[in-house]
């Protein structure tokens, strides 16, 4: 097995990597004990027909793909693994040679992680956050506390509101014919949230239980279904239930429920400490984010498209698992919000590109500072992790394994890069 690097523009290479013969035929024989028990050739059981009475019928090349497919990821790995190149992306392959008897040969195109100028990464201006509270900003705070400590109460003798929950049966029409996806029975909705389609909320408003009525809307023009898109459509509903949220009394006893405070005043006073530390905590945040923005407009570097669109790929992944966690599917999200997957996929490229510059930016201080990543830095970080998952740390030390704890330490030295240069701007 051999492998040839050739340098492209932009920070791409292709790799063409050499399978020996004899490798390659393992493989395709291997393919052949794979698939003959599914083939079925006149003369012989099922199964039982000689390879090369297989490839005599469909040809020598009968096998090659599930061979390629076979030996591809193997040998990708093998060479890459031995080479000092930094690839940021997933290969786009594309085999050159494949002839019974001759070397398999195939081809990796990649992008390679970018080299990094930097310019001023010292001493950036940027503008001084005044960090202040209002009584207005507490008390929203507080009113969050009590609707989040409501008492939930059935409604029998109104109508349906604004910020109630109400429990519906819907059934949607189009120019008289159901449609797929738009019917539901017993589906809690929170009026005023806007989880539905254009006026269907404000439409339920003002009904009481057991009403039967129909509420008409129209479907956005870029609504993800083409079927409907841009059309006027009609839910039959009826209303089975409503409930409100009853708030507690503002006191001290409601102070004593939610906090470790006796009165109310003690209660405001914390909450407005936390606010204020929330709010320090933003502003630094800001802060570095307008610095890193600076290092990087001062810095020079070609980023590769290969590499965007992987980092795109892994923010979609990450999206799609804290949609999962809170118990909603992808696809459920894009059909409630309208969006179609290359629209949401466009909307990721910008931050996917601002990911990429700050981390290489970072890791260029990094570098340039001579910073690196201590044992007990490790350690801290591994008991952070363990706390978040609620988990032993000797647990977790046995579970990551050094290719993480690698990841880990470079983390953490991208971290001590962003406060050193948050540290060092100048505030006007």
């Amino acid at each position: 097995m051999s492998l040839q690097v050739e340098k492209l523009e932009k920070n791409m290479a292709k790799l063409t990597i050499e399978v020996d013969a004899q490798e390659f035929e393992a493989a395709v024989q291997k393919a052949y004990l794979k698939n003959r028990s599914r083939m079925s050739i006149p003369g012989f059981r099922k199964g039982k027909a000689p390879r090369q009475i297989i490839e005599k019928m469909y040809g020598q090349s009968i096998f090659f793909e599930d061979a390629a497919n076979a030996i591809i990821p193997e040998a990708y790995e093998k060479e890459v693994k031995d080479c000092d190149l930094e690839i940021v992306s997933q290969p786009t392959i594309d085999v050159t040679q494949i002839e019974k008897g001759k070397n398999f040969i195939f081809t990796a195109e990649v992008a390679l992680k970018p080299e990094v100028t930097l310019g001023d990464y010292k001493g950036i201006k940027v503008e001084k956050s005044e960090i202040t509270v209002t009584d207005e900003e507490v008390d929203a705070e507080i009113e969050k506390t009590r609707k989040q400590n409501a008492r939930e109460i059935t409604v029998e003798d109104r109508a349906a509101k604004n910020g109630d929950t109400v429990n519906i049966d819907f059934d949607g029409y189009m120019d008289g014919q159901q449609f797929e996806g738009g019917k539901a029975n017993g589906f809690d909705l929170v009026l005023g949230s806007h989880s539905f389609i254009d006026t269907f909320e404000e439409q339920i408003e003002g009904k009481n239980i057991g009403d039967e009525f129909d509420v008409n809307v129209t479907f956005p023009q870029d609504y993800q279904a083409a079927e409907l898109a841009g059309k006027p459509a009609v839910f039959k509903c009826k209303l089975n239930k409503i409930t409100a949220n009853e708030l507690p009394e503002l006191d001290d006893e409601f102070a004593q429920d939610v906090s470790e405070f006796d009165t109310l005043a003690e209660y405001k006073e914390d909450v407005k400490k936390t606010l204020t530390e929330s709010k320090e905590n933003k502003a630094r945040a800001e802060k570095e984010d307008k610095v890193v923005a600076a290092i990087i407009e001062n810095a020079t570097m070609d980023i590769p498209q290969p590499m965007i669109d992987t980092q795109v790929r892994q923010m979609a992944n990450e999206f799609a698992q804290r949609l999962q966690a809170q118990g909603l599917s992808f696809d459920q999200y894009m059909q409630f919000t309208g969006m179609d997957n290359a629209r949401f996929v466009e909307q990721l490229k910008p931050q996917a590109l601002k990911r990429i510059q700050s981390r290489l930016v970072l890791e260029a201080v990094a570098k340039a500072e001579n910073i690196e990543s201590t044992d007990a830095d490790l350690e801290e970080e591994l008991s952070n992790i363990a706390k978040s998952y609620n988990m032993e740390l000797d647990k977790v030390k046995e579970l990551i394994g050094d290719e993480e704890k690698k990841q880990i330490a470079e983390d953490i030295k991208v971290k001590k890069a962003a406060k050193l240069v948050t540290d060092a701007a100048v505030e006007e």
